[in-house]
């Protein structure tokens, strides 16, 4: 299995998961793609997140500022109408769940990696950008219309001499 495989794998996993554990739904997975470089301009709420390690790079979470108000009120069991404080708050909670998961599952495959505080924009018209010199995987969920967007990236910072990364539990190879 090669990396972008292996992320997008990750990625549903935990997505799947925190929306089915935390929220009591399910989730669609949408058409997987890959993004070169900066996204195109936003409108909503982008929450972004750092990994390091021997890989680095970062993850993000995007959706409309609807889809964020209706994470926080079933997160929190309130009812939350505009983007607040407290919206903003359960869509870093929600990218610290997912993005912190898919950390998890990729460590044991790439080695230890650390994972920053998310940050949290919201607005119209802005873009977001990485220093990570990677290409993007991009996976989006849809839940009942509304699409969340997960994204990540990672490039090797070390040079591991093995070609392949024996993947211990799926007993098969990462290309790198």
């Amino acid at each position: 299995m090669k990396l972008p495989e292996l992320i997008v794998n990750c990625i549903r996993h935990a997505t799947a998961n925190v929306f089915s554990t935390m929220l009591g739904v399910e989730v669609r997975q949408g058409e997987v793609r890959t993004e070169n470089g900066a996204p195109d301009a936003n409108d909503g709420v982008v929450s972004l997140i750092g990994l390091a390690g021997t890989w680095t790079g970062a993850g993000s979470i995007s959706c409309s500022p609807a889809l964020a108000c209706r994470i926080c009120s079933v997160l929190l069991m309130t009812e939350n109408t505009a983007v607040d404080e407290d919206v903003l708050d359960a869509v870093a909670e929600l990218t610290n769940m997912i993005i912190g998961s898919v950390k998890t599952d990729l460590e044991e495959h790439l080695g230890p990696l650390g994972l920053s505080i998310p940050t949290v924009v919201f607005g119209r018209n802005f873009r977001t950008r990485s220093a990570a010199n990677a290409d993007w995987m991009v996976v989006p969920f849809d839940w009942d219309g509304e699409i969340l967007q997960v994204r990540l990236c990672l490039t090797r910072t070390e040079r591991d001499t093995r070609s392949h990364l024996q993947m211990a539990s799926h007993a098969c190879t990462v290309d790198v």
